[in-house]
């Protein structure tokens, strides 16, 4: 891939970075308000193979408020998330795509 493709995702990985947080910051402070809370651990599995790439990803879902990345298995591609509510997949992790196309 070249230089610019990977310039383009790291472009478009921190905008959806700042979005999600920004999203999840306006949530998490409604849900302080309203006690709406039912914290969860989800295990995700993720498509990115190198360890880099899965390490940015644990720490972009832990900047994310409401997220926190509890553990990561490299060698089985498996971040261990705890959410203060249940949440799909692709809501935990928007940002993936980018992170891949960046830097695998």
């Amino acid at each position: 891939m070249n230089v610019v493709m990977r310039i383009f995702y790291f472009i478009a990985y921190f905008i959806v970075l700042v979005i999600a947080i920004l999203r999840s910051a306006f949530d998490v402070a409604l849900r302080t308000v309203n006690g709406k809370v039912e914290p969860v651990v989800v295990e995700i599995e993720t498509v990115l193979k190198r360890p880099v790439s899965q390490t940015i990803l644990a720490n972009s879902i832990t900047l994310t408020p409401g997220t926190l990345s509890i553990d990561l298995d490299s060698e089985n591609c498996i971040i261990k998330v705890a959410t203060i509510v249940p949440r799909e997949r692709d809501d935990i992790i928007p940002f993936e795509p980018y992170i891949k196309g960046m830097l695998e």
